[in-house]
């Protein structure tokens, strides 16, 4: 092999050595200082305690829909007897003076406005979601500008409450229920009622007898 090549095999090698010697001084020596310094501090956002977060309404809690009406003024009459004991009552009357603001109690779209015989002026209110009616009844009359296909949300004007329908004239009251349907049901089928008055009350429901 010429002079030369022999020359330069061995510059590589001398070159390799020293780069191999380099490499691992300086490993060991970022160790010991990695050893020295204990564990690293995880970054700020490792270790940050994140904002707490708002505090969930309670589980199917409404807004009282007649203004001026506290809780603790309510009375389950749920399970009362209707119509000389043929039916039970299945909803919540909240008393208060004629012409008392009647705002919706949970958000949903106005889906039928109604007069009947026993219910007077009425309004059934379907969730976003189709599966829950909330209904009032009784009204002396509707807020200006209620209509059917109109939204509305907790707080929004419904109407007044009133004595239509087959209710007491001394008794001025709104007659509030809840029922849980199917969302391709109409408003008019029948759906299974729910108690209002835990949700309004803020109490647990009544143990079923």
């Amino acid at each position: 092999m010429p002079f030369a090549w022999r020359l330069w095999l061995k510059t590589i090698g001398v070159t390799a050595a020293l780069t191999s010697i380099f490499w691992i001084v300086l490993g060991g020596w970022l160790w010991h200082r990695h050893l020295a310094a204990g564990p690293a501090t995880p970054p700020a956002a490792a270790v940050s305690t994140p904002a707490n977060p708002a505090a969930p309404a309670a589980a199917n809690a409404l807004a009282m829909p007649v203004v001026g009406v506290r809780p603790e003024q309510l009375s389950d009459n749920f399970a009362q007897p209707r119509a000389g004991g043929v039916r039970t009552h299945e909803a919540l009357d909240i008393m208060a003076p004629e012409g008392t603001p009647v705002t919706a109690a949970a958000t949903g779209t106005v889906e039928k406005l109604f007069f009947s015989q026993l219910g007077g002026n009425t309004v059934y209110v379907r969730s976003p979601d189709r599966t829950t009616i909330y209904y009032y009844a009784h009204l002396s009359g509707y807020a200006p500008g209620l209509a059917e296909g109109r939204a509305v949300k907790p707080g929004d004007p419904v109407g007044t409450v009133g004595h239509t329908g087959d209710a007491d004239p001394g008794a001025p009251h709104l007659h509030f229920a809840i029922w849980r349907t199917a969302p391709d049901r109409h408003w008019w089928e029948d759906a299974t009622a729910i108690d209002p008055y835990p949700l309004l009350a803020g109490k647990p429901a009544p143990a079923n007898p």
